[in-house]
């Protein structure tokens, strides 16, 4: 097998893990950020969060949680296991408008915040998944 093939084979099979791997570092993430002694949202950023989650779905969209998605990139020397990667291709946001203006506590500041928790996630979701990633190929 040529470089090149052995190089698609490898993102190929990667890629099939990327499914388990986002749902094992979400769980992770989730618990990390949003459950525990200090989470980075109060009680009531998280109820409300949840509940424009609720209206979203009840609205014919998909919510917010698992709306963030993940890709595996190639990139760098051919026949590199360097030269893959992980990157975050959509990081979930809240907005007002979003909602349908379906929740009148969303106030700017709240907003702000809920949508920086929100990145973070994401960031730390990516993250654990590169972690997995470089297990699988053995890298350090």
């Amino acid at each position: 097998m040529d470089e090149s093939a052995a190089d698609r084979q490898l993102v190929i099979e990667v890629r099939s893990r990327l499914d388990s791997w986002t749902t094992t570092a979400r769980r992770e993430a989730y618990a990390e950020f949003f459950e525990g002694e200090d989470p980075i949202l109060s009680e009531e950023e998280l109820r409300l969060l949840d509940e424009v989650d609720s209206l979203l779905e009840r609205h014919g969209g998909e919510g917010v949680w698992g709306t963030d998605q993940y890709g595996i990139h190639s990139a760098g020397a051919s026949g590199s296991d360097d030269s893959l990667g992980v990157v975050c291709v959509y990081h979930p946001q809240v907005t007002r408008d979003s909602v349908l203006r379906g929740v009148d506590d969303l106030d700017d500041e709240t907003e702000e915040r809920i949508n920086a928790a929100l990145w973070t996630y994401a960031e730390r979701v990516t993250e654990r998944i590169e972690a997995e990633l470089d297990e699988y190929l053995g890298r350090d």
